[in-house]
């Protein structure tokens, strides 16, 4: 018997909110003042109850466009991280005057992609957040569009991705993305009256995958397919999903409190944060493998020497690579040598791999515990 959400929701101390460009503007040239200041009463709320709470924001672009009174089509990046730098600054200012009125500080951070994949700089990240929740702030995040086009150019989708990335590294265990549709149907309720509400998804299959359907065509939902895939990389860690409307009233504190508002992912697959981190992170080269490597990965087996064929690209010790077969991704690891030593130990014997090298960290050139099969 399927447990009712406030037993899904139970125990949720961190939140991370999601609030996308159309619940900002409400369909205005600028932000919504009235919008925005009912999210920040409910964070209030929130944060009194002892719950931690971080906002990913979207709205830099189209609010910067209105101030620039210009237009830009999908390809113009420049004029689009122009409008990003204008209108971040508007936006993060709104967002702080709601704030303001009860009492609580915002913090602005600026992401590129890396911050996932780079240790070193996600380790920096978690310690400034940390201090942030300490001190009762909440910090608010955006992609950097000024520098990085990529993103600009749909790689996060509209934030949703980012959302989730910023949720499983700061362990979030609820994740809400307001949207400006109800939540995930069986088919676009915009075209089609008999669309249905799917209230809970316990697993994301094909068939979830083919409601949210193309944002282009008549059977998707419109920018649903990345909300999906959101939840995807979400319910890997344990981080269940919400998606609602921004237009409910309350929608936040009464999406926490479990009532059935909107499309909730379940998470119960919690697979290690290590694994997930490996999973999703950009990789620095790969390494090609044989079919009897391939097949020995698949029974979860460490990769050694003699089954790797090649090595593309420069990487370091601990980097995430991806590892290929047949030129495909098979899976992905951190090994325990770089690109220059993988390179002269590859197709040998681990008895020889000190020989060669002069030194030997492990038998393994990837040791099973950081290998995550694609």
């Amino acid at each position: 018997m399927q447990m009712n959400r406030n037993g899904y929701l139970k125990g949720t101390h961190r939140i991370v909110i999601k609030v996308g460009t159309t619940s900002i503007t409400k369909g205005g040239p600028g932000a919504s003042t009235e919008f925005m200041d009912s999210i920040a009463r409910q964070v209030k709320d929130l944060k009194d109850n002892g719950t931690e709470v971080l906002i990913v924001t979207s709205g830099a672009i189209g609010i910067g466009l209105s101030t620039m009174n210009a237009k830009a089509r999908s390809r113009e990046i420049p004029i689009r991280q122009a409008a990003a730098s204008i209108g971040q600054s508007v936006l993060m200012q709104k967002w702080n005057d709601s704030f303001q009125k009860f009492g609580i500080s915002v913090a602005q951070i600026l992401l590129t992609y890396d911050f996932y994949s780079d240790r070193e700089k996600y380790l920096n990240l978690r310690n400034a957040i940390q201090t942030l929740l300490e001190y009762k702030a909440v910090p608010i995040f955006n992609e950097n569009d000024a520098i990085c086009v990529k993103e600009i150019d749909a790689v996060f989708g509209d934030n949703d991705t980012l959302s989730a990335m910023v949720s499983i590294k700061m362990d979030a265990d609820l994740l809400i993305i307001l949207s400006d549709v109800d939540g995930l149907y069986d088919k676009n309720p915009k075209l089609f009256r008999d669309a249905n509400l799917i209230p809970t998804v316990t697993e994301i299959t094909d068939e979830i995958r083919a409601s949210a359907g193309d944002p282009t065509s008549k059977v998707g939902t419109g920018g649903m397919r990345t909300k999906i895939k959101a939840a995807e990389i979400c319910h890997e860690t344990g981080c269940n999903v919400i998606i609602a409307s921004s237009d409910v009233d309350n929608v936040i504190a009464r999406a926490v409190a479990g009532e059935e508002i909107g499309t909730i992912f379940i998470a119960d697959k919690r697979e290690r944060r290590k694994s997930s981190w490996i999973r999703h992170a950009h990789a620095s080269g790969s390494i090609e493998i044989d079919e009897g490597a391939k097949n020995a990965l698949s029974k979860h087996v460490s990769l050694l020497a003699i089954g790797i064929k090649a090595v593309t690209g420069r990487f370091d010790r601990g980097d995430v690579i991806n590892i290929t077969c047949g030129g495909k991704i098979v899976a992905k690891g951190t090994p325990d040598y770089n690109s220059d030593d993988i390179s002269k130990i590859k197709g040998l014997h681990s008895d020889k791999m000190s020989e060669v090298l002069g030194h030997k960290n492990y038998d393994n050139v990837i040791r099973s515990e950081n290998i995550v099969l694609m």
